[in-house]
């Protein structure tokens, strides 16, 4: 089997490949500006920088590595929510996000030498209504600080989550079953 070359440094993302089954990888991460082209949608920006990403990563690599790349943001409303800046703009993303349905998109690329696939996977969340002591009292525990739309579903996030229509590790940031099925194109056979 090809080494497989996670193009990622998200601790998640490390995560959700060994609860896969992918044990033996190499995690090399490239300097990429995610930056993207106007009027697209969310799931074509995901694509976009994740292919960014793999085209990056494929600099850093041998041809015969296969090289996995991902993209995941948070859309409200087609507005795209990053991470937060500081302790008021967290406040701000999770009062949007209160009472509402919002939307997570992943872009993710596996690569080998010329061989390509990107896809896109959405899930969309509920959050249940949360008053200003309870999102002031999440945000002193200090996890929306590096989270794209400031909250984590795998911690204590999972507390304003009322419920998920799709892929819950899609919200982790890297959809396993999505991500399985492109591996399987390149030869990698996980449930064998």
């Amino acid at each position: 089997m090809a080494r497989i070359i996670l193009a990622s440094g998200s601790p998640r993302r490390q995560e959700l490949l060994r609860r896969m089954g992918i044990t033996d990888f190499t995690v090399r991460v490239p300097e990429v500006e995610e930056s993207y082209p106007a009027g697209l949608s969310p799931e074509e920006t995901v694509c976009y920088i994740s292919r960014e990403k793999s085209d990056a990563a494929r600099l850093l690599c041998d041809e015969n590595e296969l090289i996995i790349t991902a993209d995941t943001m948070v859309f409200l409303d087609a507005q795209r929510l990053g991470k937060p800046h500081d302790e008021a703009e967290a406040l701000s993303m999770l009062t949007a996000l209160s009472g509402r349905k919002h939307r997570v998109c992943t872009g993710v690329t596996v690569r080998q030498g010329e061989k390509a696939l990107t896809r896109t996977q959405s899930t969309d969340v509920y959050f249940r209504e949360a008053s200003r002591q309870e999102l002031l009292a999440y945000i002193r525990g200090g996890e929306p600080m590096d989270k794209a739309g400031a909250y984590g579903v795998q911690g204590q996030g999972a507390l304003l989550v009322e419920r998920i229509d799709g892929d819950f590790f899609n919200v982790m940031g890297l959809p396993v079953v999505l991500l399985s099925r492109m591996l399987a194109e390149f030869g990698v056979t996980l449930l064998a």
